[in-house]
């Protein structure tokens, strides 16, 4: 494993456990400064991504940020809907799926920036969140995850908070929402013969201990300045990518 590749993946693995953002970078960073090509980075990264679920499940779990009775919901939306999009990306051309990821990456952090400067703060959990609307996260969440390579966490923290869920439990919801859709995206990936295991298991290996540590501090520090930073550096690298295809 490069210093590079290794530099980057452990940044990317610390943000997914701290904040639930993070993977969105992943791609773009592998494709413009690594050199790897997209059809090849996404099927790597959803094979990485199983390993920083299950770990940052586990941790979120430990600190009782995970309500059990949810995830089986979700799993059932993200499986079908994982596998679909794997297998829709091998007919998609790279400049599109990074547009989509850098459009992914501008609506997220202008949503988080939005929270972040909110004069009201956000509001208090109210009633669990019905069946039907954990289901449809799920599902839009394996599609959208799998066919940019985004991971579970960035669309699934915000859609979660804005139901009602605590920030804390949305994050830990993201962190298992990772295993099924790394799962069923990398069969798909593998069926059709464009999954590079090698790649996905050096991502993993540097994602791992990201994860492992930004999970940690996520129950023990303020978090509120990081995703600000963070809000804005998805903001500003998504416009930079959207602006770079445009003007290629």
């Amino acid at each position: 494993m490069s210093l590079l590749l290794l530099a980057i993946c452990l940044f990317v693995g610390l943000l997914i456990g701290a904040v639930g953002i993070g993977g969105v970078l992943l791609v773009p960073a592998l494709a413009f400064v690594v050199g790897i090509d997209v059809h090849r980075a996404i099927p790597a990264c959803m094979l990485a991504y199983l390993a920083t679920g299950i770990v940052g499940g586990l941790v979120y779990a430990r600190h009782g940020s995970i309500r059990r009775h949810m995830v089986g919901y979700l799993f059932a939306g993200a499986v079908p809907s994982a596998f679909a999009g794997s297998l829709l990306l091998g007919v998609i051309a790279p400049a599109v799926v990074l547009m989509l990821t850098a459009i992914l990456m501008i609506v997220s952090g202008v949503d988080a920036l939005r929270k972040a400067y909110a004069r009201n703060p956000l509001p208090q959990a109210g009633q669990a969140p019905r069946p039907r609307w954990l289901a449809a996260i799920g599902l839009v969440t394996g599609f959208g995850s799998a066919l940019t390579g985004t991971g579970g966490p960035l669309i699934l923290v915000p859609s979660a908070v804005y139901i009602g869920l605590p920030v804390l439990t949305a994050i830990g919801l993201g962190q298992v929402i990772q295993i099924p859709i790394a799962v069923f995206a990398s069969a798909a990936n593998w069926l059709v013969d464009s999954l590079d295991v090698e790649l996905g298991l050096t991502i993993a290996a540097g994602m791992v201990v990201g994860t492992l540590i930004g999970a940690n501090l996520a129950h023990r520090l303020p978090a509120a300045p990081l995703r600000k930073t963070i809000a804005w550096l998805l903001v500003i690298v998504g416009g930079a990518i959207a602006l770079k295809l445009m003007l290629a």
